[in-house]
């Protein structure tokens, strides 16, 4: 490779051919054979006259030098000239790609797989083998394959590097070792690893391994880049407290924090605030309990990867506990209360209510407790059993006024006369203790402490099923809480007091432990220890939920399991029975890489990256080339009209400057198809085939081009982000939008143009009203955007000359507000509101009938800066925030953009529904 400061060849040798120019000059300038000449004696009659058109003798020099330009320029382009070219390492030796590829490496993965494609072309053109080797472990299905670390052409690594993606689980660079244990090179290689900033298990065995290699580079991203790890929140009270971690730094940082619920709508949102030196932040959370069971994940935004979700099961979950009181009284002796413990142990997880009977019913709870009560009437305990049927979990305490009352209807197991008394100046018996929990049971796993006993209880009749509804017994085996499955809820009783009258259970740590598992059970929380939870839905590397793959295993429920390969994070188990398995459980800290490690060079994943100019050169080449043709058929004669005559004059005598100023045209001419080439690359519309191709092979959506750079850029950003949003949600799948001048573009490709009016801009010049005219005409969607409310109302008011500056000479139809039954109310979601990045500026559609555009609207008018707050940027982050509703209200103003391009795409087909009644009976006349 051969360098001169930002430019170097990949060929130089190809250079000398530019000796060959002067050779090619002189075999350019020869001319044919004379004709042959045959002597007439007639011919002497026109000897001396003098021929209005002459054909030169000689290729003119500007023609010549044209010729000679584009040689040079194909010339050029073979030595595969390169802009900002990186260095070549020296030797012979083979590339190696060391590609941290776990959790962490999704915030930057763009950025790394760019590095990674420009270091592999770097070998191809010195013709050099590529080594690939990632750190994560292989997906499920193959977790137990060893890496292979074979040499591979440039061309099948960079196919390898197209299908790699980041794994939700962490790496584990040992497995680099194991790779290149009986590995052999040619020579000495150049190795760069291509790091995510965290240290992990093998980074010293693998640094060291890979320095017997050769000379190794580590590509990493910045200090306040690196990737952010959401924690699984914690239960304070009624609060949920909200965590994250980050690699410990000295700047704060503050991050946001989304709750989504299943649907995918946000539920809330707060921020995370890491102060100096910290590497955690915590924030309570404090939401309505309707709201806070509604949440499925949590999620950081502007953060990739798993390590920024959080997925939730019912363990996160806020159950509505009804408590029964008996009586207005209740409560005045509160150590004696059968609720006040109760309320105190299930006061940190639940959210309580007191009342009646009656009253609770009403409020449809997740469980009910009778601490020692009955339902007052016949119609309220058909009630409660109907309540019971469909899902509730009713907890009975025993008593003194259970003992009389015998009726045991709601209960799960009949109850004998009496009760058993255990310990006492008149009994034999001691307290009896508590036995182990029934394996099978909804409480095994639970420690039985020894201070615990039972001094009265009471007793179950005897039945066959009677150890099958037992969940725990007395040392004895005597049943202490027996339940009863009634179709899709319970009924559980606890065979003593909840209070300290009977036993000293209600004063213990077991108290509250018991009351977790049952409440937890009122949403069918499967606890059993033996059966397996099958994969529901798992996250992807960039943390999104996806379908399983068939390799990943079920999850043990008895037992802890870190996320890995063949369980990774996600939801297992069924719909209505899910456990989620967070990423945080495998990743303790985080801790960041050394600044300085021995003998390993450092570099940035964005620095300035190598362009080649070769394709730039042979376009120039070819566009010049056409000129020489046509000049060359000019010089001949060939074209319409008789521009021959004056070339030929300047092929036998060309004055002064005439040469240059054709060359300065062919060249002028390049110039300005070349810069046009390039504004169709960069996303612009242009007016040649290209942009036509470019729009018709997919829908698009298009915005009007002001001028002002950064209302462009929103512009085109709120598409690409309503666009992608289509693609979500949608069959539409639109391609990038793309930016149209009136008047020299044409319109008529794109269903839906939208039109930014903005302070400085000015009217729009005859092509451009033309242009839009006929765009209407022909029942395209124009949405004009005033991107303030205040500007809608002023033009309400009538003082707004913007707008009319603007748009004057626009055939405009007159407008409306929009009618709360407008197709586009309907036309995907239905809604009643409009907002963009602002909100209540109101919308203004055409005023339409069935004769024009079929009914119709072609323009829409609003102020609500609809782009601002559809925008994303690249990561699909959003650009802008939306005011005041936050991102409720842009969720808002995502559905309103469905909306509108399905109105754009099919008109008024919703409208029409209301008419099939009518349609079907005409037909059947």
């Amino acid at each position: 490779m051969l360098g001169f400061g930002p430019l170097a060849f990949a060929s130089p040798w190809l250079l000398l051919a530019l000796l060959a120019l002067p050779v090619l000059w002189f075999l350019l300038r020869v001319t044919p054979p004379s004709p042959r000449r045959q002597f007439f004696p007639a011919v002497r009659l026109l000897m001396g006259l003098r021929t209005p058109e002459e054909t030169p003798a000689r290729t003119p020099w500007w023609l010549l030098l044209l010729r000679l330009l584009i040689a040079a320029l194909v010339i050029l382009a073979l030595a595969r000239p390169i802009l900002n070219p990186t260095a070549p390492w020296g030797g012979e030796g083979p590339l190696v790609l060391v590609v941290d590829d776990g959790w962490s490496a999704a915030l930057d993965w763009d950025a790394r797989q760019e590095a990674a494609n420009a270091l592999v072309d770097q070998a191809e053109r010195r013709e050099r083998a590529v080594l690939l080797l990632t750190t994560a472990p292989a997906r499920s299905g193959r977790a137990q394959e060893p890496q292979v670390a074979a040499l591979q052409d440039a061309e099948a690594v960079r196919r390898q590097l197209r299908t790699l993606s980041p794994k939700p689980w962490a790496v584990d660079r040992q497995r680099v070792v194991e790779a290149l244990q009986d590995t052999r090179l040619p020579g000495p290689a150049q190795v760069y690893w291509l790091a995510d900033g965290l240290d992990a298990p093998g980074t010293t065995a693998m640094l060291q391994r890979l320095r017997r290699l050769g000379a190794v580079t580590m590509l990493r991203g910045a200090a306040d880049e690196a990737p952010k790890l959401l924690l699984p929140p914690e239960n304070e009270g009624a609060e949920m407290l909200v965590r994250a971690a980050r690699v410990p730094a000295d700047f704060s940082e503050t991050v946001t924090l989304r709750a989504v619920d299943a649907e995918g709508y946000a539920v809330a949102s707060t921020d995370l605030t890491f102060e100096p030196g910290s590497a955690e932040a915590r924030q309570p959370l404090d939401l309505p309990l309707e709201l806070r069971n509604r949440i499925d994940r949590l999620r950081l935004e502007r953060e990739q990867g798993a390590g920024a979700v959080v997925l939730l099961d019912e363990r996160w979950r806020r159950r509505p506990v009804g408590l029964v009181t008996v009586s207005a009284g209740a409560g005045s002796q509160p150590l004696l209360d059968e609720l006040y413990y109760l309320e105190r142990a299930l006061d940190p997880f639940t959210e309580i209510y007191r009342g009646s009977l009656e009253q609770l019913l009403e409020r449809r709870p997740a469980v009910m407790i009778l601490a020692d009560s009955r339902p007052g009437s016949p119609s309220e305990a058909a009630s409660l059993r109907e309540w019971v049927e469909d899902g509730g979990l009713l907890l009975h305490f025993a008593g003194p006024r259970l003992l009389d009352t015998p009726d045991s209807s709601l209960l799960p197991v009949e109850l004998r006369d009496g009760s058993r008394t255990l310990g006492g100046a008149l009994a034999w018996d001691r307290p009896a203790g508590l036995g182990a929990f029934p394996a099978e049971g909804p409480l095994s796993g639970l420690a039985v402490p020894d201070d615990v006993v039972v001094r009265r209880q009471v007793l179950a009749e005897p039945a066959l099923d009677l150890a099958e509804k037992t969940w725990a017994r007395l040392e004895d085996g005597t049943p202490l809480i027996t339940a009863e499955r009634w179709e899709a809820g319970w009924s559980v009783l606890v065979h003593t007091t909840a209070n300290a009258e009977w036993s000293n259970l209600a004063l213990s740590g077991l108290f509250v432990e018991l009351l977790q598992r049952v409440v937890a059970l009122s949403e069918g929380v499967e606890t059993d220890g033996e059966e397996a939870l099958p994969p529901l839905r798992l996250l992807d590397g960039f943390g999104r939920l996806v379908r399983p793959s068939p390799g990943v295993q079920s999850l043990p429920a008895d037992s802890e399991v870190v996320p890995g390969p063949a369980h990774p994070p996600g939801l297992y188990g069924s719909a209505l029975s899910r456990r989620a398995l967070n990423l945080a459980e495998a990743v303790p800290a985080l801790e960041p890489l050394p600044e300085v490690i021995g003998d390993v060079a450092m570099a940035p994943y964005r620095a300035e990256r190598e362009q080649s100019l070769m394709p730039w050169l042979l376009t120039a080449a070819l566009l010049l080339a056409l000129l020489d043709q046509f000049l060359g058929l000019a010089l001949r004669g060939l074209l319409p009209g008789r521009p021959h005559r004056r070339l030929g004059r300047l092929g036998r005598r060309p004055r002064r400057g005439a040469g240059a100023a054709g060359l300065v045209c062919a060249l002028a001419i390049t110039g300005l198809v070349m810069a046009d080439t390039a504004r169709a690359q960069d996303g612009s519309a242009g007016t040649d085939e290209s942009y036509a191709f470019a729009a018709l092979e997919e829908t698009r959506l298009a915005y009007v081009v002001t001028g002002q750079t950064d209302i462009d850029e929103m512009s085109r950003a709120g598409l690409l982000g309503l666009s992608q949003m289509l693609t979500r949600r949608t069959t539409i799948e639109p391609g990038e939008p793309m930016g149209v001048r009136p008047g020299r573009d044409e319109l008529a490709f794109f269903p839906l143009v939208y039109w930014p009016i903005t302070a400085s801009q000015g009217g729009l010049d005859q092509a451009g009203q033309d242009a839009l005219n006929r765009f209407l005409e022909h029942g395209g969607t124009l949405l004009i955007d005033l991107l303030r409310p205040d500007a809608l109302r002023d033009v309400m008011g009538g003082t707004n000359s913007r707008l009319q500056q603007t748009t004057d000479g626009l055939g405009i139809p007159p407008l409306q507000p929009l009618p709360p039954d407008h197709v586009l109310t309907r036309a995907f979601y239905l809604i009643q509101e409009f907002p963009g990045r602002y909100s209540g500026a109101g919308l203004w559609v055409e005023e339409t009938d069935e004769r024009r555009h079929d009914g119709v609207a072609t323009v829409i008018l609003g102020a609500g800066d609809w782009a601002s707050a559809w925008a994303v940027d690249a990561r699909g982050r959003p650009m802008a925030a939306v005011v005041p509703g936050g991102e409720r209200q842009r969720e808002i103003a995502y559905r309103f953009g469905i909306n509108l391009v399905m109105y754009a795409l099919t008109g008024n087909y919703k409208a029409d529904q209301v008419h099939v009644p009518y349609i079907l009976e005409r037909l059947g006349q």
